[in-house]
């Protein structure tokens, strides 16, 4: 695990999307609005992401049109700006149809594109103030599925309190890079929760750490005022 603070560190991730959307990579996305200006500045790179498949970490259980959808965020700060043809394809976690058809769903795709192990090229996370991971909340038995790549999450643990599809740890630290982007003093006891030295065993972010990948930490000097130097 590599931390990196950083005055700005929006701009290292939108370079980590361009460089995996022209290699073609497999990317997933994450919710929330913390990575919405490094889908701008994405966005604005001018790079083809056509050759690139883009799959997300969690989503509400709201039609993509609703305000609070994650597709939304990403489709309106990133893939909806980039010009139609150089467009990535979108395997969109389909909220609308609830948390467990949506979630069968969503492991199945998987499944059959990727298999089992899913080697997701770049993954890309952020940090909720209790310490929660795409949407695996403290306290909640999803954080303990270990058979499945997606879960269904009934009862969400941080607002929106709507019902949530999420990939699981398995899925998670299936990926060759995973990448939290964490940002403000809001967010700095749940650092120390999830990447202090010990770490809580309590925080699902605690348990993010790829067998076979790289886990790079990227937030700014609030976020990280916690740690130990």
């Amino acid at each position: 695990m590599e931390i990196r603070v950083l005055e700005d560190p929006a701009a290292p991730v939108a370079e980590m999307l361009t460089e995996a959307a022209a290699r073609g990579g497999q990317i997933v996305l994450t919710g929330g609005s913390t990575p919405r200006r490094a889908y701008e500045t994405a966005a604005r790179a001018g790079t083809d992401w056509s050759g690139a498949t883009v799959w997300f970490s969690d989503e509400r259980c709201v039609p993509p049109a609703d305000g609070r959808s994650n597709f939304g965020l990403a489709d309106g700060a990133l893939i909806g700006r980039l010009p139609k043809d150089q467009r990535p394809e979108v395997v969109r976690m389909e909220g609308e149809l609830g948390p467990e058809t949506g979630a069968a769903n969503y492991e199945a795709l998987v499944r059959e594109r990727l298999g089992g192990d899913p080697r997701w090229d770049l993954l890309l996370l952020g940090l909720g103030p209790d310490s929660h991971v795409a949407s695996l909340f403290p306290g909640k038995p999803e954080v303990q599925e270990r058979s499945r790549l997606v879960a269904g999450v009934e009862h969400a643990g941080w607002d929106p309190l709507i019902p949530r599809i999420s990939l699981t740890l398995p899925a998670l630290n299936a990926a060759r890079r995973v990448v939290f982007l964490v940002t403000g003093e809001d967010k700095a006891p749940a650092m120390r929760r999830a990447f202090g030295d010990p770490a809580d065993p309590s925080s699902p972010a605690a348990h993010v750490r790829p067998e076979s990948g790289e886990l790079l930490v990227l937030c700014d000097a609030a976020a990280a005022k916690e740690l130990s130097p």
